[in-house]
């Protein structure tokens, strides 16, 4: 199992998944940097996400759907922060409506990703979560946010078992 630990913490108003991988920081980048191999793992099994625009540069935008099972689409999207390839990734990540705008009745978050080296062969990729209030925080985990992204890093491993970009 890919997700090592997974803590949720009321009081920061954070949630943090914690993941290994047995592939190096360069190569696990490439699953955040290259919109292909995005889509075959953000989202769990049975909603497949399919990236429109796909922006990894401070001030770019990333947009994307899930399809569910039964044909339904669930729009996203990400405005990103800041970039330190191919260590860190921050961007503020939110719903979408059905235009792809940012919808205004959801929550967003803050969201970084730290890619941190396990010897030559292995990285440690930490994804914290930053909520906005409580209510949000309890809203989204409530929404099944940790057994979703849970499921969705669990996709990883296969991906990073092919060919890289």
């Amino acid at each position: 199992m890919t997700v090592i630990d997974v803590q949720k913490n009321p009081e920061t108003l954070t949630l943090t998944i914690t993941a290994r991988f047995d592939a190096p920081p360069a190569r696990v980048w490439q699953i955040w940097q290259d919109p292909r191999q995005l889509e075959r793992w953000w989202g769990p099994p049975t909603y497949p996400a399919t990236v429109v625009d796909h922006d990894l540069t401070p001030g770019g935008a990333v947009t994307y759907f899930m399809t569910g099972p039964e044909g339904d689409k669930h729009n996203g999207w990400w405005r990103i922060v800041s970039v330190d390839a191919p260590y860190r990734l921050e961007f503020e990540d939110g719903f979408a409506d059905d235009s792809g705008h940012p919808n205004p009745d959801m929550p967003t978050m803050t969201v970084r990703v730290q890619l941190t080296a396990e010897g030559e062969t292995a990285t440690t990729m930490t994804i914290e979560s930053t909520f906005p209030t409580p209510e949000a925080m309890e809203q989204l985990v409530s929404m099944g946010m940790v057994e979703g992204m849970s499921a969705a890093l669990n996709q990883v491993d296969a991906l990073l078992a092919g060919p890289a970009a």
